[in-house]
């Protein structure tokens, strides 16, 4: 039996090492008071907590418990909010259902998606999964989603809230999972969803220079402190919240395309070469885990019914282009000098292309979207396979 946590919340301190424990129970992350932790000298099997144990990382170990790693399995902590997630999803289902009134909406009110097949698809994007991630970021959901107008006003700005929304609400605050989407265009393939040491991985993260992924995150922590002292709070903004996911990793999970050149660095940034612009039509959409694949799916499923969303209401209000971003001025489709094609334009699917992602073998690990995705998402999602 491990350590019971103390029922009142007055637990300050806590020394239980010299012992023989291999797990610790996550409700110690419910100690409020809790600020010094000693477990040193036991045997855990979770090497990554066995390493924070060591270097006293008394912060660290909480979060990493209260998001569900003890190193025996699933704790309690991290079951009940399986539990909370699966209720959410329940609920979102019975509220989309409604009572029978969904049957009686016009076809020009359903969100229209098409799944293109792998075998329909002349060139095929594929992941491939290097052994050494099952220890570090193990679940990874990819797409690709065609016939996206982000060109008008400002539907690329709604996009990119959309997505901070989703990480704030179905991700957890990217505890459960991160969602990275870059322009389809501007991908190499095939990828590869790799590991590397922190002092060898280097990204162009979005609107800075290339740097080493520890020299990022050196950066990222001293503009927290930073923020600390200027607001004079606890509390930080922007991708500084998210260092303590990456406490006691001694590599980092990445996403590499066919020139070597990382473009995702989850859960903490994308690549510039990858950005999405006003002018992006297409595009690919990556979703990782450290919890579960369902979760990968839930987020991807609710990511691909936001971008429907706003694409019909991009195409129901119409706004004036507002600018190139200094790219191309190509639009995505055929320029509409009709409004009353409006309805048909609006009816016109977004295609999403299945892409698969594999072992170095090239044994299939997932295939997104399968049979079973984006079923109960939504009743005004129709999917057309």
């Amino acid at each position: 039996e491990g350590p019971q946590p103390d029922a009142g919340g007055l637990l300050q301190s806590l020394d239980v090492s010299n012992n023989q424990l291999t797990e610790l129970p996550a409700e110690l992350a419910d100690c409020p008071r809790l600020k010094e932790v000693n477990f040193r000298g036991n045997r855990l099997k979770d090497k990554r907590l066995e390493k924070m144990v060591n270097g006293c990382q008394t912060k660290s170990i909480l979060e990493y418990l209260r998001v569900g790693g003890r190193g025996g399995g699933k704790g309690k902590a991290e079951s009940a909010r399986e539990e909370n997630r699966k209720k959410k999803r329940e609920k979102r289902q019975k509220k989309d259902s409604g009572d029978g009134e969904q049957d009686e909406l016009e076809d020009v009110s359903r969100l229209l998606v098409k799944v293109l097949h792998v075998s329909e698809n002349p060139a095929p994007l594929t992941v491939k999964v290097s052994p050494g991630i099952k220890d570090v970021r193990p679940f990874i959901v990819c797409c690709a989603l065609k016939g996206v107008n982000l060109k008008p006003g400002n539907a690329l700005k709604r996009f990119l809230s959309a997505q901070t929304k989703l990480h704030e609400d179905i991700c957890e605050k990217r505890t459960a999972a991160t969602i990275a989407t870059h322009d389809l265009q501007l991908i190499k393939g095939p990828l590869i969803y790799d590991v590397q040491p922190p002092g060898e991985l280097k990204i162009v993260p979005l609107g800075r220079k290339e740097i080493k992924a520890k020299d990022l995150v050196r950066q990222l922590q001293l503009e927290a402190e930073e923020q600390r002292k200027q607001k004079k709070r606890q509390n930080i903004s922007g991708l500084h919240k998210y260092l303590q996911l990456l406490d006691g990793k001694d590599n980092y999970p990445c996403l590499v395309d066919a020139e070597g050149v990382v473009i995702s660095f989850p859960p903490i940034t994308n690549s510039e070469k990858t950005k999405i612009r006003k002018n992006t039509c297409d595009l690919f959409l990556e979703v990782t885990s450290d919890a579960s694949l369902q979760i990968c799916k839930d987020v991807m499923d609710a990511l691909i019914l936001k971008i429907a969303e706003l694409n019909r209401f991009t195409l129901e209000n119409r706004e004036e282009d507002s600018g190139s971003d200094n790219e191309s001025d190509a639009l995505c489709g055929p320029v509409n000098l009709n409004p009353g094609q409006n309805v048909q334009q609006m009816n016109s699917p977004l295609v999403v292309e299945q892409v698969r992602v594999v072992d170095t073998d090239g044994n299939l690990k997932v295939l997104y979207p399968s049979k079973t995705d984006l079923t109960t998402v939504s009743s005004l999602l129709t999917v057309i396979r």
